[in-house]
């Protein structure tokens, strides 16, 4: 702690330290040109950096170098139930492995406060039409999860700092921002910035309160957990200037549709986003937290607005107590943290973005940074006139119609839209079709509050979307099972169906298993094509039906103006609300006084918990990155979704028939996502996603064949991939993966890491990578290796049939060679850059992964304390 920057923040009791003065004091009037992003990694390093390294650590800020690493000490972890707990079943197995060893594991503990949202466990079995859909939804999630739910209530006892907020109250993102985030933070009196990690890539959702959050994986939150620093190098900091005002009848939505494919373009991926312009501050706190939530999307690692008077409204509207919200300005403007106080940034790159340009867009079919105007569905092939049989689903049906997600629930004028437009739809006689699942899972409880004010909770019931759930539900691959006749109508006819939701991800396969193609929507177009019943209709032009005499009805004739729907929110969504919601859900909920094992008692039948094996068998051995065999040779965007997916598990997959063995009943098989506590159950689903395109895996055509499967070298044999990697593992064969570009892309589940480590992987080898995925891959132990520019899999003919080492010095960033032995003999000795990116990341590798790391460290230190006199552990 550098003292000497220690001030008493005027009009309050409170100090703060001077990150101006620090920075100043190292190059005079420095301050006035940082970013807001620098302005707040400068104040955590004055207020807990090491002295000695304090001038070298400011100086990489000030002087926009990118030579040396240094720590960043977030404030505290958030995590939703499905990532947290795999992150804290893997510090109970740390607990079993520290007390093998001889250590106290009562003594493994988060150091920061974590705060536990159970919320990605529920699945929509029951749709917005059935009015006791919320209770049955609950109910089926209560029963499916016993062993995930009971594991959880055993963490908030034995292990200390561990907050939970138990299923049914809404989305972390969106609790997180209405409630958890102070902006300003205050301990031992002295006022700081908030600052935070998750364990979900949408964690960017609460930048837009000038709070830095970034999405990171369990295994990187766990590094955070347990007091070690984040390192960094100086991100890129790109300045997004906003210009002009939205159109008339343009939703949020809308805007970061369009955003999301523009700043793609502008390849942002991994850098800090800040947000400013007149268009900036045009923009309400809502609409700001639907673009930062998207941050994952456009690549980006966070999505930044500074701190203004938007930002004192929202915090007053959400309830927040008077003292915090003047709190939050008086630091602000003292701070330079104040939006006025950033008039003279300088940028290294700044882009521009029109919010005058922006028209009624889709996202999809596939991918959310793939825009589709809705003026050019039907040019793009997507709507036009086809024949439908009487009786029958459409071409192109709309099988799930979801308003979902934190990005979009969050902001009360998205919802407002929806419910004025079903008020509307349903006075001229209109109708969801029969086979639509439809459905509202909103991120807060506060959302069902405002919409019974404004009397509009009835008109959303009246269409099929009445509240089924406060969780993270279609988004997340949760959508339920389908009417079993419809599912049964759209395999017989191999019919084209699809899912409209107003959520962030679309990729293939996620949704629902039975909808081929998804694409994202604001709220009131979800609605809408609920109505059309098919992706098949030009739904600015096509009739959506005709009133009782005879006229017909358009999305026009539907759509509530911009003065109604703002007349409406600011007469419906009220502070007392978010009061009524928050204050009984954060009130003391657990007697520390319980007493409960340090060590969890596993339940040797659970496919849900299970006794982490990272301390044993295989992942015990040395890694030798010598005669790896290829397990996939892939493309490029391949996700996260591919790796691990997160959707329904079903009976002939690999995963389906390991439950089945277990005895657990079709009905009961719940996601992928739920089962990750156990790795049994978990690495089954390791390149299960039916959609993969394993390129050593070739049609008689020689095209690449669809589906998760591999092939078995030497033999040369095509296999069920779970298959493959079970052969692979009974001969220890070490493995390699190739892929393309941007490998490891979307949700930052840790799994997609695990999986493939468990597989045998010890090393991959691609043209790039998502940010958060290869933090997953060093957590883990595996060597993210990244082809020169230029070159690819394609440039060396890689077909699959090649063994691969390893070798060269493992230093930041170092020049490595990846020698391939082909079938022939021929040898190929291919550079590459070794992507571990700082010391840091060297040393969770070398040591085998974070937890590995981390009990060294412990066992160490407890050693020490012992040679010292103290007592031993």
């Amino acid at each position: 702690m550098n003292t000497q920057y220690r001030k008493q923040l005027p009009g309050t009791t409170l100090d703060y330290f001077d990150a101006r003065a620090a920075v100043d004091a190292i190059k005079p009037g420095a301050w006035d040109g940082l970013p807001y992003t620098s302005r707040v990694l400068a104040e955590n390093l004055v207020r807990r950096c090491d002295p000695a390294t304090l001038t070298d650590s400011l100086r990489q800020l000030i002087e926009r170098k990118r030579e040396l690493d240094f720590p960043w000490f977030p404030a505290r972890v958030v995590c939703h139930d499905i990532l947290g707990q795999t992150a804290l079943v893997d510090l109970a197995g740390l607990r079993d492995a520290i007390a093998d060893m001889g250590g106290d594991p009562a003594k493994v503990n988060p150091v920061v406060p974590v705060q536990l949202i159970v919320d990605h466990s529920l699945a929509v079995e029951c749709g917005g039409d059935d009015r006791h859909a919320f209770e049955k939804n609950r109910a089926i999630e209560d029963r499916r999860n016993e062993d995930r739910f009971h594991f959880i209530d055993w963490t908030k006892l034995a292990f200390e700092n561990v907050d939970v907020i138990p299923p049914g109250n809404g989305i972390m993102h969106q609790i997180n921002l209405e409630k958890m985030s102070p902006v300003i933070y205050t301990k031992d009196g002295v006022a700081f910035p908030d600052t935070l990690v998750g364990t979900d890539s949408h964690t960017p959702h609460v930048d837009a309160l000038g709070v830095i959050a970034i999405g990171v994986g369990g295994l990187e939150a766990e590094n955070v957990m347990l007091g070690r620093a984040s390192w960094m190098r100086l991100p890129d900091i790109i300045g997004v200037e906003l210009s002009g005002r939205r159109q008339p009848g343009i939703t949020a939505t809308d805007i970061v549709l369009s955003l999301t494919e523009f700043l793609r373009k502008q390849k942002v991926v991994g850098a800090y986003l800040e947000f400013y312009g007149d268009g900036a501050s045009s923009l309400t706190l809502g609409d700001r937290a639907t673009i930062s939530n998207m941050a994952p999307e456009y690549g980006a690692t966070a999505a930044m607005f500074s701190i203004d008077q938007q930002t004192i409204d929202y915090l007053k509207l959400t309830g927040r107590e008077d003292e915090q919200v003047k709190l939050v300005e008086t630091y602000a403007k003292q701070t330079g943290l104040w939006s006025d106080s950033l008039k003279n940034v300088e940028y290294e790159r700044v882009l521009r973005f029109d919010l005058s340009t922006v028209v009624r867009t889709l996202a999809g079919p596939s991918n959310p940074h793939k825009r589709l105007p809705v003026s050019e569905l039907t040019a793009q092939g997507i709507a036009g006139k086809v024949e439908n049989e009487p009786g029958k689903m459409p071409d192109g049906a709309v099988i799930i119609a979801a308003i979902t997600s934190c990005t979009n629930t969050s902001n009360p004028r998205n919802v407002i839209a929806a419910a004025l437009l079903a008020r509307n739809a349903n006075r001229l006689g209109l109708q969801r079709k029969p086979w639509v699942k439809s459905s509202l899972a909103p991120g807060s409880k506060t959302v069902e509050l405002y919409l019974d004010e404004a009397g509009l909770t009835g008109d959303l019931e009246k269409l099929g979307f009445g509240i089924v759930a406060f969780a993270c539900t279609t988004c997340n691959g949760m959508s339920g099972a389908l009417d079993p006749k419809i599912q049964q109508e759209i395999i017989d006819r191999d019919l084209y169906s699809t899912a409209v939701l107003s959520g962030n991800r679309n990729f293939d396969g996620r949704i629902h298993p039975y909808a081929k193609q998804a694409f994202l929507a604001s709220p009131p177009l979800v609605v809408a094509y609920a109505i059309a019943g098919t992706i098949r209709f030009d739904i600015e032009q096509d009739v959506l039906g005709t009133t009782a005499d005879g006229r017909e009805i358009r999305l026009k004739d539907i759509w509530p103006s911009d003065e109604e729907i703002d007349e409406v929110v600011k007469a419906a969504v009220k502070p007392q609300q978010f009061r009524n919601v928050y204050t009984p859900m954060f009130a003391a909920r657990v007697d520390r006084g319980t007493k409960v094992s340090p060590l969890y008692d596993w339940r040797a039948q659970s496919t849900y918990i299970r006794r982490p094996p990272y301390w044993e068998g295989a992942l015990a051995g040395e890694r030798t990155l010598r005669g790896m065999r290829p397990l996939a040779v892939l493309g490029d965007n391949i996700t996260t979704d591919h790796l691990s997916p997160s959707n329904a598990i079903l009976l002939d997959s690999a995963a389906g028939e390991y439950l089945a063995k277990m005895g657990l009943p079709e009905e009961d098989f719940n996601s992928y996502a739920t089962h990750r506590g156990d790795h049994l159950t978990a690495q089954r689903a390791t390149f299960a996603n039916p959609k993969l395109f394993n390129e050593m895996v070739k049609k008689e055509d020689g095209s690449v064949k669809q589906g998760s499967l591999a092939r078995l070298e030497p033999e040369g044999k095509v296999m069920r991939m779970w298959e493959t990697i079970e052969a692979y593992m009974e001969r220890k064969q070490p493995l390699i993966i190739i892929a393309g570009a941007d490998y490891g892309q979307g949700s930052s589940r840790d799994w997609a890491a695990k999986g493939v480590r468990l597989a045998g992987v010890e090393a991959i080898a691609a043209e790039g990578f998502e940010r958060i995925h290869r933090t997953n891959l060093i957590g883990m132990g595996v060597l993210p290796l990244e082809f020169k520019p230029g070159e690819n899999r394609n440039t060396y003919a890689i077909d699959g049939t090649e063994t691969y080492d390893v070798i060269g010095e493992r230093r930041p960033r170092a020049d490595l060679t990846l020698v391939i032995h082909r079938k022939n003999g021929e040898r190929v000795d291919v550079p590459v850059t070794c992507r571990l990116d700082t010391a840091e990341e060297v040393s969770i590798y070398e040591a085998g992964g974070v937890l590995q790391r981390f009990a060294q460290d412990f066992l160490e230190a407890s050693t020490n304390e012992g040679k010292n006199g103290r007592k031993s552990v």
